[in-house]
C-alpha cells in the first residue's frame, strides 16, 4: 500500500529524517537511501509517496520514497502489470531456439540464454525475500550485468512474477539500456556466424 505525508523533519548532514503521515499516524524514519530520486536533497514539508516496512528491530521505516510530482509514470507502472513482459521473454526464448532447430546458431547460444536467465530469475526471488526482511540487497547493477550477459528475458519473468523493481523509473531505463544492448549483440554475432 502506498502512502502520502510531508517531510516533517529532515538532517541532512546525517542523511536521514522523519515523513509526517497524511493520516494521524506516528511519524516514519526515512534513509536518503529509501528515495528514488538520489539527485535531489529532502527539504522539510514536501510532499512524498512512499511504501512502509519494518527495520531489523521491527520499527517501521518508509522506503521506495517519491516526490510528488516525481512519481514512476502509469504507462510504465501498467506495463509491468501486463502480460506483454512474458509475452516478449517467450517469444525472443521461441526465436533462438528456430534459430538453433535450423542450425542458424549452436545449441550451446539457447543453452546459455536459459542457464543465465533461471539464474537471474533465482537472483531477483533472493532480492525480493532480502526487500520484505529489510537485509541487505543485491546491487542493482548486478542485476543489470546478469541482464546484460543474456538473462533479460528472466528478469522480465521475475519482474512479472515477483512485483519485484517493476516500477522504479532509473531502473526500468537501465534495464531497457541491457536488453536493447545484449538483442543488438546477439543479432549481430548470430548474422556473423550464419554468414
Amino acid at each position: 500500500m502506498r502512502y502520502q505525508g510531508k517531510i516533517f523533519s529532515w538532517k541532512d548532514d546525517r542523511g536521514f529524517g522523519f515523513i509526517a503521515p497524511e493520516r494521524g499516524r506516528d511519524q516514519v524514519f526515512v534513509h536518503i537511501k529509501s528515495f528514488e530520486n538520489r539527485q535531489r536533497r529532502p527539504v522539510a514539508n514536501e510532499i512524498v509517496f512512499y511504501d512502509l516496512k519494518p527495520d531489523l528491530k521491527g520499527r517501521m521505516q518508509a522506503f521506495n520514497v517519491a516526490y510528488a510530482g516525481e512519481l514512476t509514470p502509469p504507462a510504465v507502472t501498467a506495463f509491468s502489470h501486463s502480460s506483454v513482459p512474458l509475452i516478449l521473454a517467450v517469444a525472443f526464448f521461441g526465436f533462438v531456439t528456430a534459430l538453433t532447430v535450423t542450425h542458424k546458431i549452436s545449441s550451446y547460444v539457447l543453452f546459455a540464454y536459459a542457464i543465465i536467465s533461471l539464474l537471474t530469475i533465482a537472483f531477483y526471488a533472493y532480492d525480493k525475500s532480502r526487500a520484505k526482511s529489510g537485509a541487505w540487497r543485491i546491487s542493482e547493477r548486478t542485476l543489470h550485468l546478469l541482464s546484460l550477459c543474456g538473462g533479460w528475458p528472466g528478469a522480465l519473468m521475475a519482474q512479472k512474477w515477483f512485483c519485484h523493481k517493476s516500477k522504479k523509473q532509473s531502473f526500468r531505463i537501465a534495464f531497457g539500456v541491457t536488453v536493447v544492448v545484449n538483442c543488438v549483440a546477439f543479432f549481430y554475432f548470430s548474422t556473423k556466424i550464419s554468414v
